[in-house]
């Protein structure tokens, strides 16, 4: 019986851990990535073209490696919390997460009855390998990290209440959506979202749960590292994809045009 131990959960209150988001939507691509030692991998059903299927591929494939998958569903949805906990996920980045009464409903959804309200199907979950996990009902709760996605001027006006949840294990900030609702759309580097930001970590790290971050902008992701953010997203694949096959691109293609300019090649 392979490991099932969530080896993200066990490391958020012990040690950074930097990662990046994964929006290619392909188990192959992400073996890449996996391989190439992240701690943790995000695996997007938000905004990128992830799906049940897809997401449970990328799983498999992320299975043989260190690195960790923390998944992203489109929205806070019972019904699909519910899939991607019988596929295999142990890690939710739920986004969007605005009240009291969201966040509650989130730990509900990933615990079983009484406590809960997760549905039951061992049989037919890779979670409990297919019914081979001895006592998986009573403890499957402890591999479950519950991680929430902060992103709105509401959001952060609950943030205080939603930190005191029993069963939330981290919260996660989104500078890009939180700098749109502050007014400043597509500028989460503005002064104004980063006092916001570093402050919302702050309190985050304080009230004892793990505090998040996604950053592109290394002098920006280095101030969150040296902060103590537990887990922080320094890239997202298709941006060094689309980087660096234009970086290398640049350097051929006004030589190129010049030999065809010339009649060569």
């Amino acid at each position: 019986m392979s490991n099932t131990i969530n080896h993200f959960k066990q490391k958020l209150k012990t040690q950074q851990q930097i990662g990046l988001w994964v929006g290619l939507a392909d188990a192959y691509a992400t073996e890449i990535v996996a391989n190439a030692g992240y701690d943790w991998l995000l695996i997007d059903g938000e905004h990128a073209p992830s799906d049940l299927r897809t997401t449970l591929l990328q799983l498999q494939s992320m299975a043989a490696y260190p690195s960790q998958a923390v998944v992203r569903p489109p929205i806070g949805s019972v019904q699909l919390i519910k899939q991607l906990l019988d596929i295999g996920a142990q890690t939710l980045l739920i986004p969007m997460v605005e009240t009291v009464e969201q966040a509650k409903l989130m730990v509900k959804a990933v615990r079983y009855p009484p406590e809960g309200i997760r549905g039951v199907g061992a049989a037919l979950a890779r979670a409990t390998r297919w019914n081979s996990i001895p006592d998986y009902y009573a403890q499957a709760h402890e591999q479950i990290c519950l991680l929430i996605q902060i992103e709105s001027v509401q959001g952060l006006s609950n943030l205080d209440e939603i930190l005191q949840i029993e069963g939330i294990d981290g919260v996660f900030i989104g500078a890009v959506d939180l700098s749109a609702t502050m007014g400043y759309q597509g500028d989460p580097n503005h002064p104004e979202v980063q006092k916001t930001v570093i402050a919302a970590i702050k309190k985050i790290r304080a009230a004892g749960k793990a505090a998040g971050i996604l950053s592109t902008t290394d002098e920006v992701t280095q101030k969150y590292v040296e902060l103590g953010t537990e887990f922080v997203a320094v890239g997202v694949d298709t941006s060094v994809l689309m980087n660096g096959l234009r970086s290398l691109l640049s350097k051929y293609k006004q030589s190129n045009e010049v030999v065809q300019a010339q009649g060569g090649y």
